[in-house]
């Protein structure tokens, strides 16, 4: 690939082919983490054995990108929790506490972060007596009506030889936006939002809290690869459901090396404290989909604990992908000539010209030339489309990853041109202008407070959803009324049977012993 790809001629109906979550990821490997914490094993949307067990702690995602409205500066984006149902009360989607959540940054090439930025979260309850995660209708983040709240620190550790060298606190005790209860509960929910945003030391911006899922996708390629039936495409598996996002906008000169060496390194990791009391890692994420569709299931978990510096371990996952191999199978579609050199320079080196920093160590995170400005006009294919400001430039919310990754993994950078896809090409949800960028979370109304229903269930409320049906309507209220008397004489002449039942007991009882 050179730094200006071609025009892509438009993605023709074999875009279908969406084995599209599988090919999201043939492209690299490793775990990693700075301070070398102890390794456990387990990230993405349940890529791993262990972390599938553990979601708070799961990072699903990772985003990079020079920010469009603010070229001076770059958003990082980490995502946490996959598949939050919006509705999933009482207890909603809190980030996890006792742990570590972090944002690495490797400015020189070598594999190992120089600068890491550390999420702490502390949560509060103000009324351990309710079930409510909130009392009343929620108008702001101070709003007493809600019950259980939570706030972070963001702490910037400068590191040499993977070994601290300074500590500075650029967030303290800051707002969390909470879990997007329902339009009740919440009714202006992204004034919640943008009070979650606020300004830090250095010069940055930072937001924590829910959002909608931004990685679109199909993910029932699962299914052996929809068993061979292309008719199953295209629909966004992920649409509806919302992730714990954290961002933080930072000037970019405080992360790059310098304006002549613009390449950074970023990928995230999640520390959960173990019983010693110690680190123990159990997430790590770079570019997408890379645990679940390239390493094996034997080295799963243990990839999630291994370290960007020794990527060399899974190396043969990436010049010798299965994935390939299985699209011959099922699709008969040649798999390219081994070994895979082109995807070791795409996904491990950065592309030369383009995202490679000078003397580069082969390892799997995301690479962002910071030096190239952000398009007014984003295309979804990224470099493959000739924008360079997109995948596997960074990585920016709207750049179809899966397509990207699919069309590499065939082969596209060896002059075998395809037009794989999972027909899945936008987000569910339109995303933002400004920092923070995701959209807004799905509401757990999903909508009207009560939208009306169809069938026999139709003209039910609350007070009477519970009624037996017979099968013939109720629409008059004089209906109703005798339901509900029906009811409560029932209840009535029950309490009294169980009453008399305890006085037959009682006697009973007296004469036995007299």
């Amino acid at each position: 690939m050179t730094a200006t790809a071609r025009n892509r001629r438009g993605v023709r109906s074999l875009a279908a082919l969406v084995t599209g979550a599988l090919a999201a990821g043939g492209l690299a490997a490793a775990g990693a983490t700075a301070l070398q914490p102890g390794e456990a094993h387990a990230s993405s949307h349940r890529e791993a054995p262990l972390i599938s067990g553990d979601p708070l702690h799961d990072n699903t995602d990772v985003y990079a990108f020079v920010s469009p409205d603010k070229p001076d500066t770059t958003t990082l984006v980490a995502d946490w929790l996959p598949f939050e149902e919006p509705a999933g009360g009482p207890n909603f989607y809190p980030f996890a506490e006792e742990s570590q959540h972090d944002i690495h940054i490797d400015s020189d090439g070598d594999g190992q972060g120089d600068l890491l930025y550390r999420w702490t979260f502390d949560t509060r309850t103000k009324n351990g007596n309710t079930f409510l995660y909130n009392t009343g209708p929620v108008t702001g983040l101070d709003d007493p009506d809600l019950n259980v709240t939570q706030t972070y620190d963001i702490d910037l550790l400068t590191l040499k030889d993977q070994k601290v060298v300074s500590t500075s606190k650029v967030a303290d005790d800051v707002p969390v936006a909470p879990s997007n209860v329902g339009k009740a509960s919440m009714p202006d929910y992204k004034t919640l939002r943008d009070q979650a945003v606020r300004k830090v030391k250095g010069g940055g911006t930072a937001f924590a809290g829910q959002a909608d899922d931004p990685f679109f996708l199909d993910l029932r390629v699962f299914d052996l690869l929809y068993g061979g039936d292309l008719s199953e495409v295209g629909r966004d598996t992920l649409a509806g459901y919302n992730v714990n996002t954290i961002a933080l906008q930072v000037p970019t000169k405080t992360i790059r090396q310098s304006a002549q060496q613009p390449v950074v390194g970023v990928w995230s990791t999640t520390q959960r404290k173990n019983a010693e009391g110690g680190w123990t890692q159990v997430s790590r994420l770079g570019s997408p989909l890379v645990n679940e569709v390239v390493v094996a299931q034997k080295d799963k978990d243990r990839f999630n604990a291994s370290h960007p510096w020794n990527d060399a371990d899974f190396l043969p996952y990436v010049t010798k992908p299965e994935l390939p191999k299985l699209l011959e199978a099922v699709y008969k579609l040649k798999a390219p000539t081994e070994p895979r050199d082109d995807l070791v320079s795409v996904f491990l080196t950065g592309v030369k010209g383009l995202n490679q920093p000078p003397n580069v160590r082969p390892a799997e995170m995301l690479r962002l030339n910071t030096g190239i400005k952000p398009t007014s006009s984003p295309k979804r294919l990224g470099v493959l489309d000739g924008d360079n400001a997109g995948f596997p430039n960074g990585r920016r919310l709207t750049d179809d990853v899966v397509d990207i990754e699919l069309q590499a993994v065939e082969g596209e950078l060896l002059g075998n041109e395809n037009d794989l896809g999972d027909a899945v090409n936008t987000n569910d949800r339109k995303f933002g202008a400004a920092f923070p960028y995701v959209a807004l979370p799905a509401s757990g109304s999903r909508g009207p407070l009560a939208a009306k229903r169809g069938g026999d269930d139709a003209d039910r409320s609350a007070l009477e959803g519970g009624a037996v049906n017979t099968g013939a309507s109720t629409g008059s209220s004089g209906d109703s009324d005798t339901v509900l008397v029906a009811s409560a004489a029932a209840g009535a002449a029950g309490a009294l049977l169980v009453g008399l039942g305890l006085v037959w007991w009682r006697t009973r009882g007296r004469r036995g012993s007299a």
